[in-house]
């Protein structure tokens, strides 16, 4: 059917019957001439199959939507039992949790002062949580809340009892705190003022109001001492000092705890308040939301059923369109006959003999309609009694059904994997425990062999202290007797002049300089050059085994470590040597250190680093002990191999010495190219065993490495070049330094050569005195290093012990607690058995109920099954007599027509006159319709549209549907 068309549509005002009138009365002449009842019978039956085609259409539709409403419906409760499962579970969980922390607070046991002096954030929040409460809460509910309610209130309250004790505890420590420390002033006091002496005068004025405070307290305390003469004190103790300042940082901090809970628990409160709030509103949002998303579905729902009945309408139209072509296109016309002939006559025999074929082939349809339908009424009617008994075996299901469905024997095999879980976890209890007690017996020996290996390292670490300054006293007063010779030898040459003495001194330390530095000048320049080549090598030698290279021979630099060695002694030598030609004229003539006597130093503080390394590693005492006595060993050894050396170089004289240095650095340097060239034929040597081994991917990245090693050799090498470079820029400017004073002091050479035997013996001994003094003083603190490493090592293992007894504790209280929950678990599965047995019971006795329920069911079940199917029939005769009553009531109006009209040729030119209304523009009432709008299909006249095209109404009359220049087009109607 065609929308209603609004009033601007029409504005000539025409008073004439609406498209949809004209439709609504033409409906009842649809049926045409009718020449017999059988033809009248024919229509009828034609007109009722599409009404029952219409209404089963209407019927699905409807069916479908309320389907579509179910399925949301199942949907939004399947959600919400979610919901409500997880909520519930959740609750449950926090209960337990409540219950737990109630247990362990204790919460029973509380004192009358700490239920008066409970704070008020925690009295606020008790009430705010007993007014918590909602009128449309069911019982169950409303219970549980109560348990919750009162759980988080003993929580509550145990949590304040907790902050009261501390509070005691801490005034209780405060005063007695406060008591000693006032009677340890007041005797400090007492002493300070006896010891005390006047200090600065002129200071300034704010100093001097704050001495004047200072000394009035003391003046109180004392009352022997006026205000005005006394001073402060220039240091008060440190300890006190350091007591005050930690008691007022305590109690800033436990005024801050204070001030922090109770805002925390008004915190709580508020969010509480907060969160309640918000579900509410969360809940209201939700159901805002379902109620919307349902309005949409409606809306979409009416927008289809809109556009059906649209399409019905157009449908409608067409029908009308073919049934106008039809009248158009009769060729004969219809006959009345006059005054005696009282029937009308029918067209030409072929259009009659058409129209009787028509008829029956009509009646056999109708007739086959009937039967389709008497059995389509007899299937619903037994489907509908299936229903209803289905309906009742699903409401009440039998026991066997039960036990016979897979879910059933799912969860019986589940109970039972369960049970079996539950006793292997009993099992696992046991061992756990034993496991436990013997871990803890293991480690109590384990503490015990701790201390008594302590113990043993405490006794030796005192012996060989014992030892050690027994070794210093002597060595202390044999450095007594040699400095009691040195002075007194230093008396019998201070005759002597000190200028000779330190000219001699200067010009010895510059020619043993300027030959050292010559000879480390030839040195290096050997040494670059033999470094040069064997980098060449090095070169050559992976290009040619690229296939070859072992992951065990990364290529170390050959020649920076020794020259490394070798350079930093010498610079060294320099810079005391430097130093000693700067020094003043008190110090005595020193004789030239030969280059052996640095590497004692250096040796030690490679031990030095190595004793760090074995430290960080975590190497016991013992060991570390050993590692030192070992060294110590080694540098005894090195000390008298040193003093050999001395020896041998004062009897030789001072040309020979300089030729025992050059050969002793060739030596070195060859024995450093000889371990260098052994290093490179063992690499050789490895490679070539390794080349059999490994696989050309492998080679290929050990020669990358080894390029990236030969890279860096060549980065080290110009450093050492820039480093040389740089020694000789210095070598010859203090050679030119040198030339310039050996030329003025060539004369004094030889004066001072005949008195230097006299004093070389008293400076040899006093270097021999000042090294064997330096060594025992590093020896010294070495030891005490060591000795401070070791306590804090006993430290950290204490501290270790007290953190394992920590946890051992926590260990054993957490065990306590899981036994609870054992204890309570196993309580209440004995509870869910004793259920268990009475539910069996309950159910044996209702199963006799149920037997005899099901019985009377049955019999209910019959007597619905014959009440519905009379009823069914008595509908479906009602039906067909309302149908009959209609198709009479027709009648009767066609015949009322008829006698109204007269004759039949007035009831045609009233059919006339409606069809030609009906090819009329429904527009302006005037025009023939000769044009059709593509998007909704309604004709109009071609002229109503460009109107309406032209003043932009660009609108459907009657559908409101919009429409463009392209969307109407001419039709021809013939």
């Amino acid at each position: 059917m065609s929308a209603k068309r609004p009033l601007s549509e029409s504005p000539t005002g025409s008073t004439g019957p609406p498209s949809k009138k004209a439709l609504v009365q033409f409906e009842p002449i649809k049926i045409g001439p009718i020449y017999s009842l059988e033809e009248l019978d024919l229509k009828t039956v034609q007109f009722q199959n599409k009404k029952l085609s219409q209404r089963l259409e209407q019927r699905r539709r409807a069916e479908e939507d309320l389907r579509k409403r179910i399925e949301q419906l199942e949907k939004r409760q399947t959600t919400d039992d979610a919901v409500l499962c997880i909520v519930n579970r959740y609750w449950n969980q926090l209960d337990e949790d409540v219950r737990v922390l109630l247990e362990r607070f204790d919460a029973e046991t509380a004192d009358e002062d700490e239920r008066e002096n409970q704070s008020e954030a925690v009295t606020s929040f008790l009430t705010q949580l007993s007014s918590w409460d909602k009128e449309e809460l069911e019982q169950n509910l409303s219970q549980r809340v109560e348990f919750s309610k009162r759980a988080i209130g003993k929580l509550i309250q145990a949590y304040d009892r907790l902050l009261q004790r501390n509070e005691k505890l801490y005034h209780s420590i405060k005063d007695l705190k406060i008591e000693k420390d006032g009677d340890a002033q007041k005797a400090d006091m007492k002493e300070e003022l006896k010891t005390e002496t006047t200090e600065r005068a002129g200071e300034d004025d704010s100093k001097s109001s704050a001495q004047k405070e200072t000394e009035d307290q003391e003046g109180e305390k004392e009352g022997s001492v006026e205000k005005q003469d006394e001073e402060k004190p220039e240091k008060k103790n440190g300890e006190q000092i350091l007591s005050e300042a930690v008691k007022t940082e305590l109690l800033d901090l436990q005024k801050e705890n204070k001030r922090l809970q109770n805002l925390v628990t008004k915190l709580q409160e508020i969010h509480h308040v907060t969160t309640l709030k918000h579900s509410d509103l969360q809940e209201k949002f939700t159901a805002a939301e379902t109620e919307i998303a349902e309005l949409k579905n409606k809306i979409d729902d009416l927008e289809y059923d809109l556009g059906n009945t649209t399409h019905s309408a157009q449908r409608f139209e067409f029908q009308l369109y073919e049934a106008a072509q039809k009248l158009k296109s009769q060729t004969e016309v219809v006959t009345v006959e006059g005054e005696g002939g009282g029937g009308v006559e029918g067209v030409s025999k072929s259009k009659f003999q058409e129209l009787t074929s028509e008829l029956e082939e009509q009646r056999e349809l109708a007739s086959t309609r009937l039967q389709e339908l008497e059995n389509l009424q007899k299937n619903h009617q037994d489907t509908v009694k299936e229903e209803e008994r289905l309906k009742m075996e699903l409401k009440e299901l039998p026991e066997s059904v039960i036990v016979e469905t897979s879910e059933y024997k799912s969860l019986q095999s589940q109970f039972s994997v369960l049970y079996n879980e539950c006793m292997q976890i009993r099992t696992q209890l046991d061992e756990s425990r034993n496991l436990l007690q013997s871990s803890k017996n293991a480690h109590l020996r384990q503490i015990e062999q701790m201390e008594s290996d302590e113990l043993a390292c405490q006794k030796k670490l005192r012996t060989e202290m014992i030892q050690l300054e027994d070794t210093l006293a002597q060595v202390r007063k044999e450095y007594e007797m040699l400095r009691i010779e040195f002075e007194q030898t230093l008396a019998a040459n201070e005759q002597t002049g000190p200028i000779n003495r330190e000219m001699r001194n200067l010009i010895t330390s510059l020619q043993n300089h300027n030959h050292q530095l010559k000879g480390e000048v030839a040195r290096y320049k050997r040494k670059l050059k033999e470094a040069q080549t064997e980098i060449a090598k090095l070169k050559g030698d992976p290009l040619h085994h690229q296939h070859s290279n072992s992951p065990h021979s990364h290529p170390h630099p050959p020649r920076p470590q020794p020259t490394d060695q070798t350079s930093a002694p010498k610079g060294n030598q320099f810079k005391a040597e430097a130093s000693s030609a700067d020094q003043p004229l008190e110090e005595p003539p020193k004789e030239p250190s030969p280059p052996r006597q640095e590497e004692p130093i250096i040796i030690k503080k490679e031990e030095e680093e190595k004793m760090e390394k074995e430290r960080e590693k975590g190497k016991s005492d013992s060991e570390i002990i050993k590692d030192l006595k070992q060294q110590l060993k080694k540098a005894q050894d090195s000390q008298k191999e040193m003093k050999l050396l001395l020896d041998m170089y004062k009897s030789a004289p001072k040309e020979q010495r300089d030729k025992v240095q050059l050969m002793a650095g060739e030596k070195k340097a060859k024995q450093d190219i000889d371990e260098l060239k052994n290093h490179i034929r063992k690499m050789q040597e490895a490679e070539r065993k390794e080349k059999r081994k490994l696989a050309e991917d492998e080679a290929i990245r050990k020669i990358k490495r080894l390029e990236e090693s030969i890279a860096d050799l060549q980065r080290n090498l110009a450093a050492q070049k820039q480093e040389e470079e740089a020694l000789l820029n210095e070598m010859e400017v203090t050679g030119q330094a040198f030339e310039d004073m050996q030329e003025q002091n060539i004369r004094l050479i030889q004066q001072l050569r005949e008195k230097d035997d006299a004093n070389f013996k008293l400076m040899s001994e006093r270097i021999k005195s000042n090294q064997i003094h330096k060594l025992l003083k590093e020896e010294k603190d070495v030891l005490m290093e060591q000795v401070t490493t070791l306590h804090q090592q006993v430290e950290t293992q204490n501290l270790v012990v007290r953190r394992l007894e920590e946890k051992e504790r926590i260990l054993q209280n957490n065990l306590a607690t899981v036994e609870k929950e054992l204890s309570l678990r196993q309580q209440a599965l004995e509870m869910h058995k004793r259920k268990a047995v009475e539910s069996s019971q309950t159910a044996a006795d209702l199963r006799l109920h149920l037997e005899k329920y099901q019985n009377q069911l049955k019999d209910a079940q019959i007597t619905v099954a014959e009440k519905t199917g009379a009823m069914e029939q008595e509908s479906f005769k009602y039906r067909r007599i309302q149908e009959d009553v209609a198709i009479l009531r027709r009648k009767l109006e066609r015949h009322k027509k008829i006698e109204l009209a007269g004759t039949a040729d007035a009831v045609l030119m009233e059919e006339l006159k409606e069809y030609k209304e009906q090819l009329t523009c429904p527009s302006c009432k005037v025009k023939r319709k000769d044009a059709v709008l593509t998007k909704c299909f309604h004709v109009f006249c071609l002229e109503c549209l460009k109107t309406r095209y032209e003043t932009r109404q660009r609108k459907c009359p009657k559908c409101n549907a919009g429409f463009g220049a392209n969307d109407f087009h001419r039709i021809y109607l013939d």
